[in-house]
């Protein structure tokens, strides 16, 4: 017959694992999250073979999109009067940027360092929250240092660099 005390440490262990499979599910999930988010435009950025390069003047701003005169670099890439980039902070109108055009479209992404750094912003935002879980739900505090700190140097970079 078992006794209470092999009982509260079965008990204790089946917490215990339940605890790190929960936690570890939550991280991995934050982390698929964050590549997925990020891989929507870094594919363009970092995968260039085949794809149209150049660069684009911006003449013009609104609230979400700049536009401006596509230059062609790559082979087979032809002039367009207008394409559109995200308007974030590192867009400024006057101001002249490396691209990759997406495919069938207008629209075009920064490319070079700082393009590769802005894409995968939301990884490292990623990185910054799944060190808290790891930290908090799974007690592994080195490892929750450096992947926080893998996050903000991501961060920082970026900003540096745009």
């Amino acid at each position: 017959m078992p006794s209470a005390v092999s009982s509260s440490r079965g008990s204790s262990a089946a917490l215990c694992f339940g605890r790190f499979t929960a936690m570890g599910a939550v991280t991995v999930l934050i982390l698929i999250a964050g590549v997925w988010a990020s891989w929507g435009t870094a594919q363009y950025v970092m995968l260039t073979k085949g794809r149209e390069r150049g660069s684009v003047a911006v003449t013009s701003c609104a609230e979400h999109a700049c536009t401006g005169a596509y230059t062609p670099v790559s082979p087979g890439s032809q002039p367009r009067a207008e394409v559109v980039l995200e308007n974030n902070a590192a867009v400024t109108k006057g101001r002249t940027y490396t691209v990759v055009m997406k495919p069938g479209g207008a629209e075009g992404v920064r490319s070079g360092p700082a393009g590769i750094l802005y894409a995968w912003v939301p990884m490292g935002g990623a990185l910054m929250l799944a060190s808290v879980v790891v930290a908090g739900g799974l007690l592994r505090t080195r490892m929750a240092w450096v992947m926080g700190l893998s996050g903000v140097a991501l961060v920082t970079a970026a900003f540096l660099v745009v």
